[in-house]
């Protein structure tokens, strides 16, 4: 049995973004499911693992700790994945590190935002959102898009230059999670969907296929009522956003 265990639920783009480097570098992984919607991340057993109670989580021997990019950056310098992931050119590796810091305020919030708004509020409030806050969302999301093709890929292949790293898985995650919830993400965005398909090529389709089957099947949770003690909470969460 593997020592590194990650407890993971592929409806997190975070868990996604993990799964797919450790699989794609043949990382040798304990494979722990917590399913976020009936919240099990809330369980005592869960909370001695990550006491943030979020997932992603990683468990390495005694060794423990919460954060998807931190994990990343910790398995990439652990298990010494080829150069491209995490570059040791120094600028190269800066143009990772630069995504990794925007994306936190940017592309992850805002694309959360928009699967939240159009795939959580009719599980969760049992009607479609409201027109003018799902368009806002979209607004707002395709704003985000705008700067990451502009600010980021530069015309270049993958962000950090002619390979994908991790800021490109990163990024692709969080950009796939609104097209789980039914919106056109990549319609009209020729340069944007062409990236999407190399960095598809460069993790293997199958594998790609393989992370975003739970995500794909979101509209499933309608049969899913969430579990009372969780259910306050998701609401807050949903306020947030919509707020």
């Amino acid at each position: 049995m593997a020592e590194l265990t990650l407890y993971l639920d592929l409806m997190s783009q975070p868990c996604r973004s993990v799964y797919i480097f450790a699989k794609a570098n043949n990382i040798p992984f304990n494979n722990y499911e917590v399913k976020l919607f009936k919240g099990e991340q809330l369980s005592e057993e869960f909370g001695k693992v990550n006491p943030l109670r979020k997932v992603p989580a990683l468990k390495d021997g005694d060794f423990t700790m919460a954060e998807s990019t931190a994990m990343l950056l910790y398995l990439a310098n652990k298990y010494k994945t080829p150069d491209h992931w995490y570059p040791s050119d120094l600028q190269k590796r800066a143009r990772v590190d630069e995504y990794l810091a925007w994306q936190h305020s940017n592309t992850r919030p805002n694309g959360s935002k928009l699967f939240w708004i159009k795939a959580i509020t009719p599980w969760l409030l049992g009607h479609e959102p409201e027109p003018e806050k799902l368009e806002a969302a979209v607004n707002e999301f395709n704003t985000t898009l705008k700067a990451f093709e502009e600010a980021f890929l530069q015309g270049k292949p993958f962000i950090a230059g002619d390979e994908i790293s991790i800021a490109d898985l990163v990024a692709i995650v969080e950009i796939m999670q609104p097209v789980a919830a039914g919106i056109e993400v990549f319609e009209n965005k020729p340069a944007l969907a062409a990236w999407k398909k190399r960095v598809e090529d460069a993790i293997g389709a199958e594998l790609f296929k393989e992370a975003h089957e739970k995500i794909q099947h979101a509209k499933n949770l309608q049969s899913m009522p969430p579990p009372p003690e969780l259910k306050e909470r998701l609401k807050a969460r949903l306020l947030n956003f919509t707020h």
